[in-house]
């Protein structure tokens, strides 16, 4: 154990001497720019920063107009084009720093470019981790790396690595046996974000191959690729924490305290998660399917961990909490085959023959495109109502995915052709008021 972070008197008597090391640091860089030759250096890295400010004002509209007219290219080219124009300044700099080390090495001595060669090694390291770190997709994991990298590369060129690594070592905070410092968080944050990123890589490839596997029904890629991302994700933390030393026994007791908040503060998450695993074992349902659950009539985009993605015919799509899938009632259209039967219930006047309408029904029906030939409508009468006969046309469709409300409204619309040409009335109750005899009718204008 390090008496100087655990002795208060200890650690304040290192912080001064890190201080006083500091200071003396500082006034050893403030005496060398003093030198005439190391000021002409940082004059003339002022000036060439400026020259490459001016160059990607002239350059940049330009290029900008040249990259809109690439429409037709692939899409990685632009994307470095923009990450070309976003970097125009510093590529320039780069550029003009080593074009001017060069010269001034052959004209002058190399010990009077010492300070730009050192500009130029820290520019072009810079330059070279803005272009890598955008192979990073996640927003914010690109930036923790990129400025971690920038900051090592900076120590790195500088030869203040050992230093910063004891410095940041003694920044520690201790919780009974475990000592977590500076330097580790660090060192940990790092190894994270480049093995998340591997890991991320790696599930993005497998995912490609499991759902192009038809072998595997829809539900078990699903299925299969979840349990991938949590397989390497979670091996990922566990070997990231490993390297840095971190011991792993003691998130034990953590992990039990977690288990017993997730228990109780979050049962419907928890719920969700369950019953998502559920959904993609017993196949219930699956991308594709159209299914209807309460009012809402769609089909499945995608299964989520925590919920279902649902989009209806008027472009809505709608977050189906797993739960309400298992404990509801659903309607899967779908499931074991794409047949549907719908029924429409109509009436006629009493006067029309019925073997003339539902003949003339059925060959309505028969005439939409959508409706079965193979599962011909049948019609039937279901009874005999105050002002009409009553009937049901029953029909098959095997594309419930385009829709039932337009071919319900279709078949109507052919029923009421077919009725028209075939002189078949379609009744409407009437009602008959009677005056009685004696009674005193009053009307008022509409004037009045």
């Amino acid at each position: 154990m390090n008496p100087e972070t655990t002795d208060p008197a200890g650690r304040g008597t290192w912080l001064m001497e890190a201080a006083r090391r500091l200071a003396a640091e500082a006034a050893d860089l403030g005496a060398m720019l003093v030198v005439p030759w190391n000021a002409w250096q940082v004059a003339i890295a002022a000036g060439l920063f400026a020259l490459a400010w001016a160059l990607r004002a002239a350059v940049a509209p330009g290029l900008h107009g040249w990259m809109r007219a690439r429409s037709g290219w692939p899409r990685w080219r632009l994307r470095v084009l923009v990450l070309v124009h976003k970097r125009l300044r510093l590529i320039f700099y780069v550029l003009l720093l080593w074009a001017t080390v060069w010269m001034m090495r052959e004209i002058t001595w190399p010990s009077r470019s010492w300070l730009l060669a050192i500009l130029a090694d820290l520019a072009t390291a810079w330059l070279i981790v803005a272009f890598a770190t955008r192979l990073i997709a996640n927003g914010p994991l690109r930036r923790v790396v990129r400025y971690g990298a920038y900051a090592w590369v900076t120590l790195r060129i500088l030869g203040l690595t050992d230093e910063a690594e004891r410095l940041l070592g003694r920044a520690a905070i201790e919780f009974g046996e475990v000592r977590l410092s500076a330097w580790m968080v660090l060192q940990g944050a790092f190894l994270l974000a480049l093995l998340f990123f591997v890991a991320r890589v790696i599930a993005r490839q497998s995912a490609a191959r499991l759902y192009a596997n038809e072998e595997l029904s829809p539900s078990m890629r699903v299925l299969s690729v979840k349990l991938l991302q949590v397989g390497l994700y979670g091996a990922a933390f566990v070997i990231g924490l490993r390297a840095v030393g971190f011991d792993l026994t003691g998130l034990a007791v953590l992990s039990g305290a977690v288990g017993v908040g997730l228990g109780f503060g979050l049962q419907k998450v928890v719920s969700n998660l369950v019953s998502g695993v559920i959904l993609l074992l017993d196949r219930s349902i699956k991308p594709g399917d159209v299914i209807s659950i309460g009012e809402t009539f769609g089909w499945i985009n995608s299964l989520g961990a925590r919920y279902v993605s649902i989009t209806t015919r008027d472009g809505k799509e709608y977050l189906i909490p797993n739960e309400d899938l298992i404990t509801g009632q659903v309607v899967n259209w779908s499931h074991s085959n794409d047949f549907v039967r719908l029924d429409i219930h109509f009436g006629t006047a009493y006067g029309n023959d019925p073997h003339t309408v539902r003949r003339v029904a059925r060959e309505a029906a028969a005439g939409i495109d959508r409706v079965l030939e193979d599962r011909p409508p049948v019609c039937h009468i279901t009874g005999f109502g105050d002002s009409a006969v009553n009937y049901v046309l029953r029909f098959w469709i095997r594309d419930p995915a385009g829709g039932i409300t337009n071919i319900r409204g279709n078949v109507y619309l052919a029923l009421w052709d077919a009725f028209q040409a075939n002189g078949i009335a379609i009744p409407f109750p009437q009602r008959e008021v009677r005056i009685l005899e004696g009674s005193e009718i009053r009307t008022r204008r509409a004037d009045a």
